[in-house]
């Protein structure tokens, strides 16, 4: 199947579909010999490039000793033998090179707007590694294209093909599926949807005396009237004494971190992450749990002082947060 002989300007709705999707399956770029053969040069050059020290890149001696004939290349360098260079992109990207299947897709793209590319990730699977004097050949085929996505750079289209890399003999050393984003640039992008609120707190008439204080930006602890004892999480009956009768003190606000914990995952849209939750000890004798601001995870300690902090998440809902007590905010 060959492509359009003419350029695709103004093909738009489902003809513009239509032309997009025949291009699935086909060769986007016939097999293409690398400008040079693989040498101890260029892999010096790269592993210096990349900082990777190690000597079966370089020292034949070394690379002898794993059992391997002599140098080799690194694995990821496959890539790097049949890139076009310089002149021949500027050609390309001029339309002033020959005409592939390669070309006629990426001017299709261009006459709706998508003009722009940005490479979002490569998968290779490797069959061989390849030494000096390996001349390599890739051919490159159209796996898939998406429908157009809404991105932060703008409305696009991922483009899957498959780079398949062979040897003068042609064996098979390598294949890569790689992944583009071709999108229309300076489009404007998508209003973030609006954060949903933190999910409310389950109330019954045990403890909605405390939300509603919480509101208030008191932090409240039940008391049992018979017998004094503190207790929290809030309840009907004292577990000490098992009276029905309680009050409330007020909480200074003052404690340390008895245990805690940080939350990665899942992620739920209504908190910020990483989040430190911890167990906090209260000086009136009561524990409760809380989130730590201000501080990032690797700062937060057992035993460490923490003062009380509201945190207003809306009109309808506040509750107590804690930040570590330090020097500086004593």
């Amino acid at each position: 199947m060959t492509g359009p002989e003419r350029s695709e300007e103004g093909v738009t709705g489902a003809d513009f579909e239509a032309a997009l999707a025949a291009f699935v399956g086909r060769v986007l770029s016939p097999r293409t010999p690398a400008q040079d053969p693989v040498n101890g040069p260029m892999i010096r050059h790269w592993a210096e490039a990349m900082g990777d020290e190690n000597p079966i890149f370089t020292d034949d001696a070394a690379a002898r000793s794993t059992g391997r004939p002599g140098v080799v290349a690194p694995a990821a360098m496959v890539q790097a033998w049949t890139m076009r260079g310089y002149a021949a992109h500027q050609r390309r990207v001029a339309g002033t090179g020959p005409q592939t299947e390669e070309s006629r897709l990426l001017a299709l793209l261009a006459s709706a707007g998508y003009t722009a590319v940005v490479a979002t990730d490569s998968e290779f699977a490797f069959a061989r590694e390849l030494v000096p004097g390996d001349h390599i050949e890739v051919e490159e085929f159209l796996e898939s294209v998406s429908p157009e996505k809404r991105t932060a750079l703008g409305p696009g289209r991922f483009l899957q093909t498959v780079r398949t890399y062979t040897d003068a003999s042609g064996a098979v050393v390598a294949t890569q599926r790689w992944r583009t984003l071709r999108f229309r640039p300076g489009a404007p992008a998508e209003p973030e949807p609006p954060r949903p609120p933190r999910p409310r707190p389950a109330l019954n008439p045990d403890n909605r005396f405390w939300f509603e204080a919480a509101r208030e930006r008191r932090l409240l602890v039940q008391r049992c009237t018979a017998c004094g004892t503190l207790r929290h999480p809030p309840g009907p009956c004292c577990p000490h004494c098992r009276s029905f009768a309680w009050d409330t003190v007020q909480a200074t606000g003052r404690g340390t971190v008895y245990s805690f914990t940080v939350a990665h995952h899942p992620r739920h849209p209504a908190f910020d992450y990483p989040l430190v939750i911890a167990v906090i000890a209260l000086e009136e004798g009561t524990r409760l749990i809380a989130n730590i601001v201000g501080s990032a995870p690797e700062d937060v300690r057992v035993d460490a002082p923490v003062a009380l902090e509201w945190v207003e998440l809306d009109s309808e809902l506040t509750l107590p947060a804690f930040r570590i007590v330090t020097e500086e905010t004593h």
